[in-house]
């Protein structure tokens, strides 16, 4: 049992309790987020930025500068999915959930690219292009980027990208040696599954009363 211990949590005797902490507490409010937006709760944005700003600050001072992007961005979109989430599209009715228009995936792919690119700049105006992760980690800040734009508006493909960004990370973070962290991204996988299903079946009842 104690090497168990000791191969998940060997890599934590170096870290400050204070991070420590820091992680465990981002990584709760990150499942919080992630279950009240499986349930369709606009909690998900008030939990997910006190997460995101956590982990902004976490991986800022661990070098992560991919994924630290990635938190920021998350918690801009955060204000404006909130926005989006709260609108009235009449007297009565908030944005509801929907399907991706064809205009919307064109801008997924653009954001995508984007995305990409933008990592890729930063990575080497800061010499970290050295690495595969770096390769990964640009990937993956491409797919979440998506990913929150989409739930954002309130899509159902959003949880697609989750899923996808989400198995790649589980090893990432673990390989990063951030335990905690690709723990919450395995719970998410979970969840972005059961989000998914939950959302088809929220929109078929829509579609099916209208």
């Amino acid at each position: 049992m104690s090497e168990i211990f000791d191969f998940l949590f060997e890599q934590y005797n170096t870290y400050s309790k204070l991070d420590i902490t820091l992680e465990i507490i981002a990584v709760f409010f990150g499942f919080l987020s992630v279950w009240y937006s499986k349930q369709n709760k606009i909690w998900v944005f008030p939990t997910g930025m006190i997460s995101t700003i956590i982990f902004v600050y976490l991986l800022y001072k661990w070098d992560l500068l991919g994924d630290m992007m990635i938190n920021a961005y998350y918690f801009i979109m955060s204000v404006y999915g909130w926005y989006i989430w709260t609108r009235k599209v009449d007297e009565v009715d908030v944005t509801p959930i929907s399907l991706t228009t064809t205009k919307e995936k064109k801008v997924s792919v653009a954001i995508f690219f984007a995305a990409l690119l933008f990592v890729f700049i930063v990575y080497k105006a800061f010499d970290k292009w050295t690495t595969w992760v770096a390769y990964v980690d640009t990937i993956t800040t491409g797919i979440f980027f998506v990913g929150m734009w989409l739930m954002a508006k309130r899509k159902v493909e959003n949880w697609l990208f989750w899923i996808v960004g989400d198995l790649i990370s589980i090893p990432l973070y673990f390989y990063k040696g951030f335990t905690f962290t690709s723990f919450q991204y395995f719970g998410f996988t979970f969840i972005a599954i059961f989000g998914y299903l939950a959302w088809k079946k929220n929109l078929n009842k829509t579609q099916l009363t209208s």
